[in-house]
């Protein structure tokens, strides 16, 4: 059974309101009620389980007092639950709606992904060295290694939900942290790659320009788009239902750290073309992943309230009027 645990910090002039919002909502089960209970800040302490098919209409309700600003409002996953009224009330209420994604709690993990410490450029830098590796040697599992160490997507995730959320600040700072974060990277992988050329360290089959990894990497094509396309659209459906395999098989899929990477080694032997292909085929990347992601964001709350707005058609349509 899919549930939320939230706990409430209520001013005492709330404490009512916030009450009869949580007792209307079949949804909200073993609701507990502490008076002046809670310090810093002061207030009331209210705890529910709340059914993740109705979390986004309680914690509207909840954030529409704003207890958000004048208390707070926490929420913690529920691994386990046993409650036969639980299910019934899950199955007569909402149906379909169960496994609804918790949109707060989407937007939180997207926000919090779209930080950026030190950290965030180091791993940048270091993903495009493994990559840099990899390219020089023809090692695809370097690649590989170096997409799932690559920070990059959590900034493409902020970038879309700062589209669609009309906030310019965190498209800005996305947008800005990524074009820094890969200048750091391209840098690093181009001072590598002069390394090895300097003391004449490349491989044989790269000097004479055996190169089939860097080949995938600088030569974007319709399978390029393609692949852009689907794990834009897995991703955020990963993020929405919390499905950690999913959204590493993104991390794998798409072609930025190591097109970011070969740019650099390329321009350190000089293969102008190749560097230019794999610049394209970063843009085309992150522009994909940034578009597809607005639009997936955009259509699964389509999709959701259109799911909400049908199951409450067919309820009233059974309840007996008069």
């Amino acid at each position: 059974m899919d549930m939320l645990h939230v706990r409430a910090v209520s001013p005492p002039d709330l404490t009512e309101r916030a009450m009869a919002l949580l007792r209307a909502e079949p949804c909200v089960l073993n609701l507990v009620l502490h008076l002046d209970r809670v310090r810093n800040p002061d207030g009331d302490s209210i705890e529910c389980d709340v059914l993740t098919g109705a979390a986004n209409e309680v914690l509207r309700g909840l954030r529409g007092l704003e207890l958000e600003h004048r208390g707070s409002i926490v929420l913690a996953p529920v691994d386990f639950a046993f409650s036969d009224r639980a299910a019934t009330v899950g199955a007569e209420q909402l149906g379909a709606r169960l496994r609804a994604p918790v949109w707060d709690q989407v937007e939180a993990r997207i926000r919090a992904e779209g930080r950026y410490p030190p950290s965030f450029y180091l791993f940048l830098v270091i993903a495009g060295l493994i990559a840099a590796m990899g390219i020089i040697t023809n090692s695809q599992i370097l690649i590989v290694a170096a997409m799932v160490v690559g920070p990059e997507y959590g900034a493409i995730t902020s970038v879309a939900l700062g589209i669609d959320r009309r906030e310019g600040h965190r498209i800005r700072r996305g947008l800005g942290a990524l074009l820094v974060g890969f200048l750091l990277a391209v840098a690093a992988t181009l001072l590598f790659g002069l390394l090895v050329r300097g003391f004449d360290l490349q491989p044989r089959a790269f000097e004479l320009g055996i190169r089939p990894v860097s080949s995938l990497i600088d030569t974007p094509n319709f399978f390029s788009v393609a692949v852009a396309v689907l794990a834009g659209i897995v991703g955020i459906v990963s993020l929405a239902e919390a499905r950690t395999s999913a959204l590493l098989g993104v991390f794998i899929s798409v072609t930025t750290i190591p097109a970011g990477a070969d740019i650099g080694v390329s321009c350190a032997f000089a293969s102008w073309g190749e560097a230019r292909g794999s610049l394209l085929q970063l843009l085309l990347n992150i522009g994909i992943l940034i578009a597809v992601g607005t639009a997936a964001l955009k259509c699964q709350r389509a999709i959701w309230r259109r799911v909400g707005k049908r199951r409450d058609e067919r309820a009233a349509y059974r309840t007996p009027s008069g």
